[in-house]
């Protein structure tokens, strides 16, 4: 691996050590040109040519776990003799200031890395990525929820950076076994579970409102399940002709909410992410509601986290039930990169199953990837491979809200808090939803009627 280092100056950002990391892209053969040429390296499939030795660029954000990635590019500099050299840009605001400042002046690097869902409309993709609709070898390969989060009007523009995770149930197999419990696959049978361990002395529902983002997980969890039954409401709910009251089904999240406040911890108030956490590992809670990304918190703990099982937020019907995911972070082809072909090799190498095989041996997912046909290792956390793997292959997954419309109230989650402590009824909540959402749609310059 070629290890070199450059600086970047952001705005508004303090100055940071920066690294490039060398590496190379996808598979191919090599054919020579003659003579004192140099080498030029070819795809299995014979689309894609470029020079040994080619160097693109990439750019990513602080924020990402990027162990996966370097493993990746040091494959893929192994396997096609193509360099990449990383930069490093800010989360937040100030990265979304950069990236559109750098599209704007034509200063993008080869490859970038960015939001999947609804932020990706805003950067105007279709005049600076790549439309990878008519690559089939990629197009093949992604998982159509996926797909649906990096597709703009009708053409596709990303590949996942890495594994998805979704807002599920977390469960303690130890106190089900305990207690004859099965895997509820409706509402009211997650209601009688929780009612079973309540009336045991057991505590049925890990609440973790000291860390107050972790109470809209009910709520955004059951995102999939209100998209299933109307399709149209994030279409509709951007166009100013809907709300949560006015939704039976989205009204339903807030009324899980409230269903859940008898079920808590005596100390919910005041336990923390991390408490939870060591609650869920150690059977202190027959359930908790969450991100999955809190399964690889949990083992690097406790380096096993097997005892703990997921399910999707039921819905009120079995058939109705689908699990909500949160889709990576994505990779974009810069369409008017000088490094066309070589890019386009890496981008095919990097969802291949042995680039997933290498950045799996490097870090274990919290869900399963959105690539079609891809095994997990032998590795991977039970309850990714076992439980979360079904609903991908059966086609029962949905997106949260955010991949679908930038239409998200900034107190969230302190109105799923009050409705979750029982302060607030669910039609209160929605009530109050609904004015932060008017209110953050006016900021974005929808055009909502009062």
């Amino acid at each position: 691996m070629r290890n070199k280092k450059k600086m970047l100056v952001f705005p508004l950002v303090a100055a940071m050590s920066l690294s490039m990391v060398g590496c190379g892209s996808t598979e191919g053969t090599e054919a020579t040109t003659g003579g004192d040429s140099e080498t030029v390296v070819a795809s299995s499939d014979g689309n894609w040519n470029y020079e040994e030795g080619t160097t693109i660029t990439m750019l990513i954000d602080t924020d990402i776990t990027d162990t996966g990635i370097l493993a990746v590019c040091d494959l893929a500099e192994e396997k096609l003799g193509i360099n990449v050299e990383i930069e490093y840009r800010p989360g937040g605001t100030d990265g979304d200031n950069i990236v559109k400042t750098r599209l704007a002046s034509g200063e993008m690097a080869d490859i970038c890395g960015y939001n999947s869902g609804a932020l990706l409309s805003a950067l105007n993709p279709s005049e600076y990525f790549v439309d990878l609709s008519q690559d089939s070898n990629i197009m093949d390969r992604l998982d159509e929820t996926y797909a649906s989060s990096v597709t703009v009007g009708n053409a596709t523009y990303g590949i996942p950076v890495c594994a998805s995770q979704a807002g599920a149930v977390m469960y303690s197999k130890p106190l089900y076994e305990k207690y004859n419990l099965e895997v509820p696959q409706t509402w009211d049978e997650f209601m009688s579970n929780c009612q079973v361990l309540q009336d045991a002395g057991e505590t049925a529902v890990i609440g973790s409102f000291a860390d107050s983002w972790t109470t809209q997980v009910v709520f955004l969890g059951d995102n999939a399940n209100v998209m299933n039954k109307d399709p149209e409401f994030a279409t509709n709910l951007a166009a100013g002709t809907t709300t949560y009251s006015d939704s039976e089904y989205a009204l339903r999240s807030f009324e899980k909410c409230t269903d859940l406040t008898k079920f808590y911890n005596s100390d919910y108030l005041s336990t923390s992410y991390d408490d939870a956490c060591d609650m869920i590992y150690n059977g202190e809670g027959g359930h908790w509601i969450c991100l999955t990304q809190a399964l690889s918190n949990i083992y690097e703990l406790y380096g096993d986290n097997s005892d703990i099982g997921v399910f999707a937020v039921p819905a009120d019907t079995a058939e109705d039930t689908r699990l909500t995911t949160w889709m990576p972070t994505s990779f974009y082809a810069n369409k008017n990169s000088e490094n066309y072909d070589a890019v386009m090799a890496f981008m095919e190498f990097y969802i291949s199953d042995e680039a997933l095989d290498c950045y799996t041996n490097v870090i274990l997912p919290d869900g399963p990837y959105c690539v079609k046909g891809y095994e997990l290792p032998d590795n991977a956390y039970p309850a990714v491979a076992d439980d979360m793997q079904k609903y991908f292959e059966d086609g029962k997954t949905g997106l949260a809200m955010e991949f679908i419309t930038d239409i998200k109230g900034a107190n969230c989650a302190q109105i799923c808090q009050e409705a979750g402590s029982g302060q607030t009824t669910a039609a209160e909540a929605a009530e109050k939803y609904d004015a932060d959402c008017l209110l953050q749609a006016q900021q974005l310059g929808y055009d909502w009627a009062q």
